[in-house]
Parts: structure tokens; C-alpha cells; sequence
């Protein structure tokens, strides 16, 4: 991700007060060690009263990062811009770390709308590849659809699934995968915990109870995978915890999680609707 060009150039910063590091790249490897990164940021903040900008790109790969990051907060003339993956930066509550001392930016999938502007396609045929790819740019860019599969299978399973599964230290990942195939197939219905329990003990002959099934859930939102819509009971003018709707963040994940069965326009639609409501600042309930 090049987060250097939201960086005003143009107001009249010099380019020695941006700090870019990719932790990620072979290059920038040393700087993985908290010390080094560390030392060589405040070597540069003490030597010149300006403000610097420090953008770290991959945060993870860095060793403390909650403790270097921390200590930069120290210093009034550096403006920190992080971004980071995986188990830790795929979970909501990284804000947590440094409540009111930061800004958290939740980037979310391309919508339909700005797929058709940046690209210049044909609305027709985009919807259908929006509908059953999504919206995760890299999938977006790639033009071939065998391509296209295969990154949002390997996204699906070995990158969220196995990140929750490690992170959330789940003992039986099997039971977790295919409760995600459920809530994957039944978007747009009503359903709740002690439903899913009894769904899985008459159709998949396990028996897992409707707590470990609230958890499962939490972890699937907790990464933002997906979002609740909870019941607004109108004529009562009151919330209704259960049951409630499911909608998944990008339909080609979810597409890839059900190895692209189960394509149903008037469900996918609905939850394509759904997220483009949420970005557009609209809180979404079901209403009864």
C-alpha cells in the first residue's frame, strides 16, 4: 500500500521530513527490530525541531510494535501513519491499543459504483463479476477469472480462516468453517445462536452449543468478514436482540467460502445493498 501520496507534497514539505519504511521488503528488514526503528525515528525528531511524517507499512512484521509506537507518541513533531495485516490488524479491537491516541481508517471492498467510474466497464457486465467476484481490488484488476478464484479461495481460507483460527486459538476449526458456510448460504434470513445449534445437531450431526456459536460469530465481525443487522421492532420503538440478519463484507468471499455454489441474484443483491447502505453513513436494521 503507497500511503506516501496522501502526504501534502504540494503545501511545501521536504521529502527528508517523510520516514516511509516497508517492513515487509527485504531492504527495510533491519528495521523489523523495535531498537533500530526506534533509535533511527528519534535520532531524526531530535535533530530537527519540523514536523516528520513516519509511514510504516506491515506494522506486524515489527517486534513491541504497541511499544514503539507508543513511545513515538512522545514526540510533537511526529505524525505516525500505520497499516498492517493479518491476525492482529484483521481484528477490530487493534484501536483498543491506543484509544483516543489515534484514528483507525477501516478500509472495506471497491463498491459497484466506483468499479464502473475507475475503470470505464460496462455496467451490465461488471455487475455480474461484482455479484460473483466482490470487490477486493486485486481481484478487481485481475482479468483472468481462473486467477481471480484461486486468490479468493487462498483469502478465504488461508488468510482469514486461519488468522481467527490461530488468533482466536479455536480447537476445532472444522466446526467454525462450516458455520461460516451456513451463515455463507443463509444471508439475508433470520437466524440466531440456539438456531444454528439446532440446525447443526439435525442436518450436520454435531453438537455444538449456541455460546461457542455466539463466540464463532463474534470472531467472523470482530475481523469484519461480517455484519449484524439486529431487528427494530417499529410500533414498539425498541431493538430486538434475536434473531437478526447476517451480511457478508464481499461477496467473493463469500462466493469462494461456498466454492462459487448457491449464486442467487436477489440474496446477493440484497447484501451488496446492504454494504453500500453502511458506506454510505446509514444505519441498517431490520424492521418489523
Amino acid at each position: 500500500m503507497y500511503i506516501h501520496k496522501y502526504i501534502p507534497h504540494n503545501q511545501g514539505i521536504d521529502q527528508k521530513h517523510i520516514i516511509e519504511i516497508q517492513l515487509d521488503s527485504f531492504a527495510d528488514r533491519k528495521y523489523r527490530k523495535a531498537k533500530v526503528l526506534y533509535d533511527f525515528v528519534e535520532k531524526k525528531a531530535l535533530s530537527d525541531p519540523e514536523m516528520f511524517y513516519v509511514l510504516l507499512d506491515e506494522v506486524q512484521m515489527l517486534e513491541d510494535f504497541v511499544d514503539v509506537l507508543n513511545g513515538f507518541l512522545h514526540f510533537q513533531n511526529l505524525d505516525i501513519y500505520v497499516t498492517g495485516s493479518n491476525a492482529k490488524f484483521l481484528s477490530s479491537d487493534i484501536i483498543t491499543e491506543f484509544r483516543g491516541r489515534g484514528v483507525q481508517i477501516h478500509l472495506v471492498p471497491l463498491l459497484f459504483k466506483e468499479i464502473v467510474t475507475e475503470m470505464n466497464v460496462e455496467p451490465s457486465m461488471a455487475w455480474r463479476d461484482y455479484m460473483f467476484y466482490g470487490g477486493i481490488p486485486m481481484v478487481v484488476m485481475e482479468k483472468d477469472e481462473r486467477l481471480k478464484v484461486e486468490m479468493l479461495h487462498q483469502l478465504v481460507h488461508e488468510t482469514y480462516l486461519t488468522d481467527i483460527i490461530n488468533r482466536n486459538r479455536v480447537k476445532n476449526d472444522a466446526d467454525l468453517e462450516e458455520l461460516f458456510k451456513l451463515l455463507a448460504s443463509t444471508i439475508g434470513s433470520l437466524t440466531n445462536p440456539t438456531k444454528l445449534s439446532n440446525t447443526f445437531k439435525s442436518e450436520k450431526k454435531v453438537d455444538i452449543n449456541s455460546w461457542t456459536i455466539k463466540n464463532y460469530i463474534d470472531y467472523f465481525i470482530d475481523s469484519f468478514l461480517l455484519s449484524r443487522a439486529i431487528r427494530y421492532d417499529i410500533k414498539g420503538k425498541r431493538y430486538i436482540d434475536t434473531p437478526c440478519k447476517y451480511y457478508f463484507s464481499d461477496m467473493g468471499l463469500r462466493n469462494a467460502l461456498l466454492d462459487f455454489r448457491e449464486v442467487e441474484p436477489t440474496h446477493l443483491m440484497e447484501n451488496i445493498l446492504y454494504n453500500y447502505l453502511l458506506e454510505q453513513g446509514y444505519g441498517v436494521d431490520e424492521c418489523i
